[in-house]
C-alpha cells in the first residue's frame, strides 16, 4: 500500500502570477493592436494561460480591459487627508492627471471607455467612490465640500475627457485651472446624525 499524499493547496501565488500576466498581456496587445482588435484568446496566448481562466474570472474582453485600465491607479492607495477639502481635492485631482497623462494609462482608459457600454465604467465607479470618501470626510468634520456629482462633473470628467480625446492637453497643471473654475460658493456642509 502506497503513502497517500495530501492534495496540494494553492497559496495564492499562482493567482497573483496569472493576474500579472493577464494585465501585462492586455497592456501589450492594446499598445500593439488597439483595443478593438484585442480578444480573450489573444490575451490568453500572450499570458500563457487557458482562455477559460479569463472567461471564468472576467467574463468578456470589455471587463478585462476595464479592470486593467483602472488597476494602474491602485484602489487601495491612501487618499489625501490634509484636513482641508479643497487641498485634498487638488492633490487627488493632481494624482489622477499625472496618472492619465502617461501614454499607457491614457491608452488603457480610451480602451476601457470604448468598451464600457451603458452605465458607469469600472474607472468611473472607482473615481466616484474616491470622491465620496473625500466629500464624506469633509462633511463628517463639518467642513464645507462639494457634492460627489460636482466633483465628478468639474474635476474628474474634464481630466478623463482630456485623457481620452486630447491627451496632449492633459497637463497636471490643468488642475489649478479646473479648481479655479468651480463656484466655491456652492459648497455644502452635510450634517451627519
Amino acid at each position: 500500500m502506497g503513502i497517500e499524499e495530501e492534495p496540494r493547496r494553492r497559496t495564492g501565488g499562482r493567482s497573483a502570477a496569472v493576474l500579472a500576466a493577464v494585465r501585462a498581456a492586455v497592456e501589450e496587445l492594446i499598445a500593439e493592436r488597439g483595443s478593438d482588435r484585442v480578444t480573450i484568446p489573444l490575451i490568453a496566448e500572450r499570458a500563457g494561460i487557458n482562455p477559460t481562466s479569463i472567461y471564468r474570472r472576467w467574463g468578456d474582453v470589455s471587463t478585462v480591459i476595464s479592470e486593467v485600465a483602472t488597476f494602474r491607479l491602485d484602489p487601495d492607495r491612501p487618499l489625501p487627508d490634509t484636513g482641508d477639502f479643497r487641498q485634498d481635492l487638488s492633490e487627488w485631482a493632481w494624482e489622477l492627471a499625472v496618472h492619465f497623462a502617461k501614454p499607457e494609462s491614457a491608452a488603457l482608459l480610451r480602451a476601457g471607455a470604448a468598451r464600457a457600454g451603458d452605465g458607469d465604467s469600472d474607472c468611473t465607479s472607482k473615481r466616484r467612490i474616491e470622491a465620496a470618501v473625500l466629500v464624506d470626510r469633509a462633511s463628517s468634520a463639518g467642513r464645507p465640500s462639494l457634492t460627489v456629482d460636482q466633483v465628478i462633473n468639474h474635476v474628474v470628467a474634464p481630466i478623463t475627457y482630456r485623457a481620452i480625446f486630447t491627451p496632449g492637453a492633459l497637463r497636471p497643471d490643468i488642475i489649478q485651472d479646473l479648481l479655479a473654475d468651480i463656484d466655491w460658493s456652492t459648497t455644502v456642509v452635510v450634517q451627519h446624525v
